[in-house]
């Protein structure tokens, strides 16, 4: 069934942009009716920087049309720019957070770029996420709100709801350059079902050379893009970030030692097995990524899904993680995205929990004009 459906991710997007990532090469054969199309499915899944910074690298923009070179040459710079930006706003948070006891760890985006990684390369980026102690969540935020960041206007109920069941704080904007920033103490929310010990992340975390920040351990990295995915309720850029676990595996897989063994011990010492296994899962029959037989194997059994639950999880993600655009959608799809988004917000809170808030913001939303989404 997994061959079966990874066929029709593929001959859903004609030609295939999970083929031209994976041999940009192809991408010289193109008409410019094809470009058409891959230029707007991979802007809709959040890809197109990585497909330009191919092309860029492999020279390949001198011999396409004129058009897509041009698309793919101003993203390319674009994401330039978002690079130097990304480690500009960290010089900023370093001169508001050097000072603390305690030393934050990059997380996501942030630490690929400001620790070389190739996953950030050609990547575009949002928000700066920053993890650390709860006991010096305060502490962080105080700091922060005196070099410019406010988390602003915010609705007293929401304002208890991040503070007391979230793994973060509401988004702090910095009233100077507009840029967010989402200051953790956890990776997933505190009434999550499997909640990591956030202090055994921090313990591991490998400073970052020349900074007061700290970035996750290999494995602790892959683990922690793995949790963020799975448990993703929208998943707009979830072929994005499939592409991040792909960069962050084989990488790691080259330059750690025993690298996949001590993944999955890690894995199962955080209690966060399932999402890992679903990653190399995935990467593997999204990505034709090369993940060893006996990591899967190990995976599979250590995360005890079973056929049935492995089978709607297929009939999910393999959809969902499709580009999120007209030219490729299906009803089979929305319905996949949206049996997605309930199961993340199971996972995220008690069912009597989660009747209680949907019906809070339910009732704001429709009587109380609010539209916040939380």
């Amino acid at each position: 069934m997994i061959e079966a459906m990874r066929s029709e991710l593929n001959v859903a997007a004609v030609p295939s942009l999970i083929d031209l990532m994976r041999e940009p090469q192809r991408m010289r054969e193109l008409s410019l009716k094809q470009w058409d199309q891959v230029l707007r499915l991979a802007r809709s899944a959040n890809l197109l920087g990585r497909l330009a910074q191919a092309a860029v690298d492999l020279d390949l923009l001198e011999h396409l049309p004129a058009q897509a070179a041009r698309h793919l040459l101003a993203t390319q710079r674009l994401t330039q720019h978002q690079q130097e930006a990304i480690e500009w706003e960290c010089r900023h948070l370093e001169a508001a957070l050097g000072s603390l006891q305690v030393r934050p760890v990059l997380l996501k985006g942030a630490a690929y770029a400001m620790s070389g990684h190739p996953a950030a390369k050609g990547r575009l980026f949002g928000d700066v996420d920053l993890l650390v102690p709860r006991a010096s969540l305060n502490e962080a935020e105080a700091a922060l709100m005196l070099h410019g960041w406010s988390i602003g206007k915010i609705d007293p109920y929401d304002q208890r709801y991040y503070r007391r069941w979230m793994h973060e704080l509401p988004p702090m904007v910095s009233l100077k350059r507009g840029t967010v920033v989402d200051l953790h103490h956890n990776i997933l929310p505190l009434t999550a079902r499997h909640v990591p010990d956030a202090a055994a992340l921090l313990a591991a975390s490998v400073p970052l050379e020349g900074s007061c920040f700290h970035v996750l351990a290999p494995c602790d990295m892959v683990i922690h893009s793995a949790t963020h995915l799975f448990h993703e309720g929208e998943l707009k850029n979830g072929l994005r970030d499939l592409y991040d676990l792909d960069c962050l595996l084989m990488n790691f897989a080259a330059s750690e030692p025993d690298f996949w063994r001590r993944l999955l011990e890690r894995a199962r010492e955080l209690g966060l097995v399932w999402p890992v296994y679903l990653a190399l899962r995935y990467t593997r029959a999204v990505l034709a990524s090369a993940v060893p037989a006996e990591a899967m194997s190990n995976a599979r059994a250590m995360a005890g899904l079973g056929a049935i639950r492995e089978w709607c999880f297929d009939a999910m993600y393999l959809r969902a993680f499709s580009p999120d655009h007209p030219l490729v959608n299906r009803p089979a799809h929305a319905l996949a995205r949206a049996a997605l988004y309930l199961r993340a917000h199971a996972l995220r809170m008690p069912i009597w929990r989660l009747c209680l808030h949907l019906g809070r913001k339910a009732w704001l939303r429709l009587f109380m004009h609010s539209s916040r989404r939380v």
